[in-house]
Formats: C-alpha cells, structure tokens, sequence
C-alpha cells in the first residue's frame, strides 16, 4: 500500500509538473497578447475624440453666462414706530439687499427676473445689475406679472450679450439642465441636473419645470438652460421644509415667461416717456452766460448732474455741459427741453447738442426709462 502511494506522487512530480509549467506559461502568454492589445489602444487613442464637446458643457455655460446678471434690490421696511416726546412719529427704516439673478433677453436692454427679487415695499427704482464681465449699473423696474412672478427691468448700456432663447415645450423629463445665477452672493455660479418633472396646462402647454439643478438664495431669477446653452427656464422657487435646497426647485418655463415679456414691455413703453437722465438748472440769461463762460451769449440749459447708467451718461453727456438744441430745437427754457423729450418714447434715438468748454457738440443717444409707471399685467394697473 505504502508502495502503491509512492508510486503516485513520484508519478505526479514528474508529469503533472510539466503540466503545470505548461499551464502557467500558457495564461502568461495571454495575458502579454491582452496587455500588448491595451498598449496598441492606447498608443492609437485620439484625445481629440475624447472632446470637452462630448464629456464638458464649458462651451454652453461660457455662451450662455454673459446673459446671467446678478440683481440688488434696496428694499427699505419699517422696523418699528416710536412716539417721540413732542409726540410726532418716528419711523426706523431697516435698509435689506434683497439678492437675485436675472437675464439678459434684448441687447436693448431688458432684463427678465423674478418679481419677489425686485418687489420692494417703498422704492421700486434703487436697483443695481452687476453684469458677468463686472461692469455695474443702475437699473429700472419697468413691469411686473404677479400671477407668473415675473418683473422685467431695464438697463441703459452698451455691449449686451441676449441669451438664445430655447424651447421649453420639447422639454423632456430627463433632460440635462443647468442652473446659472448669483446664489449667495459669491459671484456667478453653475449648478448641474436633469428635468425631474414637468407640469402642464389644460391646453398641454408647459406650466412649471421641475429641476435637481441646486438653485439657492440668489439663484432666483436666473437662467435654466439645456445642454446647448439656449435658455429654457426662469428659475423660480425650491421646495423645502428645512428652507436648504433638498432637489426639488421649480422654473417658469421660457414660452411663458417671453409671451409675458413682451406684452409687459409693449404696455411699458406705451405707458412711459422716454427718460435723459440729466438735472439741470435755469436757462442761461446774458448774465448768467457772462458769468460761467465770460460771454454773454451762450443760450440752454445748464446740466448739473448726470444719472449714472442713464442716456445722457451714455451719449457722454458731462456736468457743467449746456444742453442748447434738442432733435433741432432750440433750448429756450426748462419746459421746452421737457416737452421735446416727454414727446419721445423709451428707445427712441435723439440728436443733442452742447456746448462744452468753448465747443459745440453734437451728440446721439437712446432714451430710456426713468422713474416708470409700473405694469401690473394681473391687476391692468398702471402704478406712478
């Protein structure tokens, strides 16, 4: 029996070896083929066709940035009322910055946010726009949708990037989208996700689109758009019981929130005169001529301040300028330069000219909104 074991293993050691090193050098062989397989592969990869256009959207965020500004609006509460001693009212006015996003539609200048961004309680006109590039400005609330939170302002500047518009309607649930805006105030910022849900009107069209896209604080306002950087939503509101973003935010689709512009800037521009941006003192007389320029015949206007952001800044127009004829006419007086620009209309071009340091200037520039009468598209108010 001890024998017959023997046996065994000496005839395993001598032909199962050879088995086993033909075994090892078979799998060694394969394995060299596939490596050598992998290194061919990647001696052959194309980078190229491994393209920031296939696995990056940089391209679509950097077209559609310039259009995202970021919005600040003053908003002044009352914080309490005292009865002061001589028993007249004091009020104590608390100063907010109310931060959000808005969105360059028009090269014009019209700008689509949301209206709880910009709904002040007293001053509807203390609103600054800081643009992508970091350029400031004041800024006009000229109409608002309450029904749809949507508020339209306008700035007076040149160089505006207008967003490409998309379409909301072929919106799928799925689809990858981003959120852009100035959530926090740290400066624009991009959040990624998909269309989560998608809720229609009785007639099929788009009513709100839902998103995981992170949209905080600031982010109100501002754009969604899809993988081809064309905006597709106003981004509007998140759903949460802790008051953080937990994935659910919510945007007015573009076919609304473009139908709803247009109409708010048509009733806008009906409503309101066109606006200089100038304050000026009295019509020059003999005197008053001889005492600034040392003649006696200078005839205008003399410009005291000029509105930052406003037409006349912008045509380049100075304080200290006398503003002397307006589309032709001769400046006589206060009234006459009134009437020649409240006979224009926001967007109108006009022709000024001044007088400056000795020279006469001929200047152009196109009017824009000043304290506006604000559309209210759900009351058909006009607020003054």
């Amino acid at each position: 029996m001890k024998f017959t074991i023997r046996l065994i293993i000496q005839l395993f050691k001598y032909i199962s070896w050879p088995s086993f090193c033909g075994a090892l050098l078979g799998i060694s062989i394969l394995q060299y083929q596939q490596i050598a397989r992998i290194n061919l592969s990647l001696k052959n990869f194309d980078e190229s066709t491994f393209s920031a256009s296939t696995h990056s959207f940089a391209n679509s965020i950097r077209k559609a940035s310039p259009s995202v500004v970021g919005i600040t609006a003053i908003r002044y509460d009352v914080e309490s009322v005292e009865r002061a001693s001589d028993d007249r009212l004091n009020f104590y006015l608390e100063e907010q910055d109310s931060l959000g996003s808005g969105v360059i539609v028009s090269e014009d200048g019209f700008i689509l946010t949301n209206l709880h961004v910009v709904d002040n309680l007293f001053d509807l006109f203390d609103t600054e726009v800081t643009l992508n590039d970091g350029r400031k400005t004041p800024a006009t609330v000229i109409a608002w949708d309450k029904a749809n939170d949507l508020a339209v302002l306008h700035i007076n500047m040149d160089e505006l990037t207008a967003i490409d518009i998309g379409d909301s309607e072929t919106s799928e649930v799925g689809d990858l989208v981003f959120a852009i805006g100035y959530p926090r105030n740290i400066g624009q910022s991009v959040s990624q996700g998909i269309i989560s849900a998608i809720t229609h009107n009785t007639d099929s069209t788009v009513s709100i689109l839902q998103t995981d896209a992170a949209i905080n604080p600031g982010n109100s306002g501002g754009a969604l758009i899809d993988m081809n950087g064309k905006l597709i939503g106003i981004n509007s509101s998140i759903f949460s019981e802790s008051g953080k973003f937990e994935g659910i935010g919510f945007a007015t689709p573009v076919g609304t929130a473009i139908e709803s512009m247009r109409e708010l800037i048509t009733s806008a521009i009906d409503a309101n005169s066109g606006y200089l941006g100038v304050i000026t003192g009295e019509a020059l007389t003999s005197e008053s001529s001889k005492l600034f320029f040392g003649v006696d015949h200078i005839r205008g206007i003399l410009v005291e301040s000029v509105d930052n952001g406003g037409s006349a800044k912008r045509a380049g127009i100075e304080p200290g300028d006398v503003i002397t004829k307006v589309e032709g006419s001769t400046v006589i007086n206060t009234e006459n330069i009134l009437k020649e620009i409240r006979n224009k209309k926001p967007g109108d071009i006009v022709d000024i000219q001044v007088f400056r340091e000795g020279k006469t200037l001929e200047l152009v520039t196109k009017l824009g909104f000043g304290e506006a009468r604000i559309i209210d598209q759900q009351l058909s108010l006009i607020h003054i």
